[in-house]
């Protein structure tokens, strides 16, 4: 399978430096000059990327769906998932924005899509990649959905077992997407470093013949660090300007003097 893929003259893969993407995610809390803030903290960082998430708050979940535990432990416990998701919804015009002031600030813009509509806004905007969350590698049309747009695809694999990240791998190739990144993940919020088990990124690289690495959302930046030390091709970190904010992953995240910290150690 392929060993290195190429994202803007950047190779991804073993024995190139590994890929550093720092995870905004939904920490810009519905707030620009916030999202604009965690940009300017990854590129003072050195990061390669920084990544938001696309999604459709009603796409993505019910009005009767829960919320996870350490979701309610972070926001009102008395809101519903679907509330709090509406709130951390961002606009296609705000898409463009953000994508506008990394190119300004030259970093590469990255998100995470969980619907075949947000799938498409990001194609839209020419993002060079895909990345796709721990949740969807059991959701084979949506996997074959993306992998038709011909783009490289970062799949975590958090929850998952062998036998589903095998069917996901499996249908994602025979699209004739070739250009994968598997990434080893522990979702908890945050993970206790004890259970990480970073030899599973060796099983998978065996398992899938793939390029891998590890999305860490651990405290410190030990574990990913020994993920870099074991070959990870790309290191996923969750950033956040001060992880006292309100907000479902502010307190698993890392703020900018740690992730400038990893970044100076994985360099």
């Amino acid at each position: 399978m392929v060993k290195a893929i190429d994202i803007d003259g950047r190779k991804i893969g073993t024995g190139y430096p590994c890929f550093l993407i720092a995870e905004a995610g939904v920490n810009h809390n519905g707030d620009m000059n916030l999202a604009r803030d965690l940009i300017d903290a990854a590129v003072e960082a050195g990061a390669d990327a920084v990544k938001f998430q696309t999604f459709k708050a009603e796409e993505v979940s019910s009005f009767s769906a829960p919320k996870a535990d350490y979701q309610r432990q972070t926001t009102n416990p008395a809101e519903s998932q679907l509330d709090m998701l509406r709130q951390l919804e961002l606009t296609p015009e705000a898409h463009l924005e953000l994508q506008k002031y990394c190119r300004k600030r030259g970093i590469l813009f990255l998100s995470t899509p969980f619907d075949e509509d947000s799938a498409d806004l990001l194609d839209d905007l020419g993002v060079p990649l895909f990345k796709i969350g721990s949740g969807e590698v059991t959701n084979g049309s949506f996997l074959v959905y993306v992998a038709r747009k011909a783009k490289p695809i970062i799949l975590s694999t958090g929850m998952s077992y062998l036998s589903e990240i095998d069917q996901a791998v499996r249908v994602i190739r025979s699209t004739g997407c070739d250009r994968l990144v598997l990434l080893h993940c522990v979702s908890n919020y945050p993970a206790d470093p004890a259970d990480v088990n970073l030899r599973a990124m060796q099983t998978l690289a065996l398992a899938f013949d793939a390029i891998v690495g590890y999305s860490d959302h651990t405290p410190g930046v030990e574990s990913a660090l020994g993920a870099v030390a074991l070959g990870a091709a790309v290191i996923e970190k969750h950033l956040t300007i001060d992880r006292d904010l309100p907000g479902p992953d502010h307190k698993a995240s890392m703020e900018p003097r740690e992730i400038a910290s990893l970044v100076q150690g994985v360099r």
